[in-house]
């Protein structure tokens, strides 16, 4: 405890980490407090209907990353989503078409450009999903609820629509833009920093949630004993998460005038999990289709209808875990290029001791990324169906949710990241690290 106490003096001692935390927070606040400022003309007494539809399924994966602003009619309803899956697309586009590789390999400005675009493309996804949120919204209040207040005549019309959506576009671009600045002068990633805020936000619900239910069927020590698994579950995680497989490089010495360069060994860190949690937002995103689908046939009752509406049942969750392996794989090429890693250590005249350069280089880097990349999958799998796995020994929902998947993995990667960050500088500034052996690990360390 006294070594906490020290390190928290520490981190308010140094003035430009103090300022960059306070910065954090004052974002942060902002941002909680736009999630829930209801849209103009959406009576905010009457959003019942709204709040059961984002607690499960694709909707409630919409409301988690939202931070409940989904649910609430927010200014931020949609949230970073937006931003997120634009994001993805250019990450596509950078492997498979020429322009974007090259603004890729261009350095700053490459990366100026491709930030420009995405924002682009965040606008026209925005305006996509606006209309389709105002939809459902009505959809799943009334036409003519007096959830609404009347615009035009008795209704909300067209001044609502284009009122609500210019907000809608406005919110998720306010939204990245507190992120961007988080990530610019504060401390985190800042897109990252609020979707975790937004999903731990919840957890004081779910848990007293849960402890009520325990209390009211006298299952106290029941309830002390999930909240221990709750914590092995986070241990297991972050192995999950800082798991590296360290491979060895070796430079070439060279000697220029009387200085030498080179000659030192380093180490390339291929996580066991380099996909991070996008295999899992991914096969989510699958899994919803059939659902969707099912939605508008009048054949609910057969056997696969049933199978895939039950996200407790085995058959579901059997195809979840298998989407899971195949997406990380999958996501794992896209993320890492042997090939190209195997090109610039050449280039900077590294090798691995006992490994050809160029291709035969590649070919032993990309069998160590399948042998590690194999277990990481199925870990992973396992921690994507644990929250239903949770839920047959009867926790509640809400609770449920934080003992694995998305929501697990973006809290403790999201933390360790930036934990990370407040600890380079305290050890730039000569003060001891967060922990008193080793230092913390952040999910981002992929490269050499």
């Amino acid at each position: 405890m006294k070594r906490f106490i020290t390190t928290l003096k520490n981190i308010w001692s140094i003035e430009d980490l103090r300022k960059r935390i306070l910065y954090t927070l004052g974002l942060v606040l902002i941002y909680r407090v736009g999630c829930y400022v209801v849209l103009p003309g959406v009576d905010p007494t009457q959003l019942t209907a709204l709040q059961n539809q984002g607690s499960e399924g694709l909707m409630g994966l919409l409301n988690m990353f939202s931070g409940g602003a989904f649910s609430n009619a927010s200014i931020f309803a949609l949230g970073i989503m937006p931003y997120i899956t634009a994001s993805i697309v250019i990450q596509l586009f950078v492997m498979v078409i020429p322009y974007f590789q090259k603004m890729q390999r261009d350095g700053e400005s490459g990366r100026r450009k491709m930030n420009q675009i995405t924002r682009v493309l965040t606008v026209l996804i925005t305006g996509f999903q606006a209309p389709a949120y105002i939809t459902n919204m009505r959809h799943q209040l009334g036409a003519t609820s007096t959830a609404f207040y009347p615009f035009d005549g008795t209704a909300p019309g067209s001044f609502f629509w284009i009122s609500s959506i210019i907000i809608l576009i406005c919110g998720t671009l306010f939204v990245m833009w507190l992120g961007e600045r988080i990530t610019d002068n504060g401390i985190g990633n800042g897109i990252s920093l609020l979707i975790m805020v937004g999903i731990i936000a919840r957890l004081p619900f779910a848990i007293s949630a849960e402890f009520a239910a325990r209390i009211t069927s006298g299952g106290l020590v029941l309830f002390l004993f999930e909240v221990l698994v709750f914590l092995a579950v986070i241990l297991l995680v972050i192995l999950l998460v800082q798991g590296t497989r360290r491979v060895p490089v070796q430079y070439a010495k060279r000697i220029v005038g009387n200085k030498q360069y080179g000659g030192v060994r380093q180490y390339i860190p291929i996580k066991v999990n380099a996909a991070g949690v996008m295999p899992i937002i991914f096969a989510q995103a699958i899994m919803f289709i059939p659902i969707t689908f099912m939605g508008f046939s009048d054949n609910t009752s057969s056997k696969f209808a049933l199978a895939f509406a039950d996200y407790n049942g085995f058959w579901y969750n059997l195809v979840f875990a298998v989407l899971v392996i195949l997406f990380t794989f999958f996501y794992t090429a896209i993320a890492i290029n042997p090939n190209q890693m195997a090109e610039d250590m050449k280039k900077n005249g590294g090798f691995i001791p006992g490994v050809k350069q160029g291709k035969k280089t590649a070919e032993y880097l990309e069998n160590i990324l399948s042998k590690i990349t194999l277990p990481g999958s199925f870990f992973l799998a396992i921690v994507a169906i644990l929250p239903a796995i949770i839920r047959l020994f009867g926790v509640n929902t809400q609770f449920a949710q934080f003992f694995g998947g998305t929501s697990l993995l973006i809290m403790v990667g999201v933390i360790l990241d930036t934990l990370q960050q407040i600890e380079s500088h305290l050890l730039m500034r000569h003060y001891d690290g967060l922990t008193k052996t080793g230092r913390i690990k952040g999910r981002n360390s992929m490269g050499m």
